[in-house]
């Protein structure tokens, strides 16, 4: 049965799952949900607990022998195994399987790792686990969502909250949830009271947002300069490569252009065709309203320009270059902004 993070709840009087599966990118989500789980199983007598790790010298054996296997001071215990790619391979893919298939109430299995596809929820072993437990994938919150976990935190850590303080935090925590928390915290410590001004919450926050290629893509895709151009410096600051920007944009130019191309030629958009998911559409359409196949040309000529100027070691500041190159997905015309590849002496 499957259960989002923000709906996950465990009840200590309630009967516990013999399994359960947390997956996903987000880690603090991860990390509530694991702690709900300790917390309802301890107060259920699961008071042992053993911490796995599926790595290249892992056996598992290990696993088995742990399931049939009781201290002399514990009556049941919970196992948290971890797998990071979420595959456990042939054999592991068995044992869990059969673990499945002869459940021990005296034993609660938490298996974590990061996020896991449909090709693995799909697998027998996933599937045999899933139909005695709950999957909880933890997918990366942003929007409303992270609007509404923020104020919750608040809430729970018995902070007054307003519209404009979420506002604050989720423009600095940003795809960092373990920090907004960190920063929740730290504002009870500072205002014990929990009940800051905007102004007390403004100095006391760090920018601590981390974003990937990925987020700067479907900010582009949505038109949103500003909040592109704080990527574009979050992504500076953390050192990452131009040159995997530069691939992302030319991916979305590439299917733009395409899609325009069949509009043009007065086809359906086949989503299917270009690889574009139905949470996904929506951001598409919103680049297709502002964008034309002249300004796909004017695109793919400075796509084109910068990739062979920073092959060649000519681009003294590439993330200046690449904001310019962003702000042609609005779009915004660099006809009276050169950019400037001479070659350096």
């Amino acid at each position: 049965m499957q259960v989002y993070a923000n709906r996950f709840k465990v009840d200590a009087n309630a009967k516990l799952k013999p399994f359960y599966l947390i997956f996903g990118d987000e880690p603090q989500q991860k990390l509530e949900c694991i702690e709900l789980i300790r917390q309802a199983a301890l107060e259920q007598g699961f008071d042992e607990r053993q911490t796995l790790v599926v790595d290249a010298q892992f056996s598992w054996d290990t696993l088995i022998e742990a399931t049939q296997t009781l201290s002399l001071f514990s009556s049941r215990q919970i196992i948290e195994l971890e797998l990071p790619t979420g595959k456990p391979g042939a054999e592991g893919s068995k044992v869990l399987a059969g673990l499945a298939q002869q459940i021990n109430p005296d034993v609660l299995i938490v298996l974590h790792g990061g996020k896991v596809g449909k090709d693995v929820q799909n697998t027998k072993w996933f599937k045999a686990v899933d139909k005695h437990g709950i999957f909880v994938p933890c997918y990366p919150l942003e929007g409303n969502g992270l609007f509404q976990w923020l104020t919750n935190q608040m809430r729970l850590a018995g902070m007054q909250s307003s519209p404009q303080v979420s506002q604050l935090l989720m423009d600095y925590c940003e795809g960092n949830l373990l920090a907004a928390k960190q920063e929740i915290q730290k504002l009870m410590l500072l205002y014990p009271q929990g009940n800051p001004s905007f102004k007390e919450v403004e100095q006391a926050v760090v920018d601590q947002s981390r974003f990937t290629v990925f987020h700067l893509v479907d900010v582009l895709l949505q038109g949103e300069a500003q909040k592109a151009v704080k990527m574009l410096y979050r992504l500076e600051s953390e050192g990452v490569e131009p040159n995997i920007i530069v691939w992302a944009l030319t991916r979305e130019w590439q299917t733009l252009q395409a899609i325009l191309f069949d509009k043009q030629l007065g086809k359906p958009i086949n989503w299917n065709q270009h690889r574009i998911w139905k949470n996904r559409q929506s951001l598409y359409q919103s680049a297709l309203q502002r964008l034309t196949l002249a300004h796909m040309r004017d695109l793919q000529q400075k796509l084109t320009e910068f990739d062979t100027a920073i092959k060649q070691s000519q681009v003294v500041r590439p993330y200046v270059e690449l904001c310019h190159l962003c702000l042609l997905f609005m779009p915004c015309s660099l006809k009276n902004l050169p950019l400037d590849y001479a070659v350096l002496d």
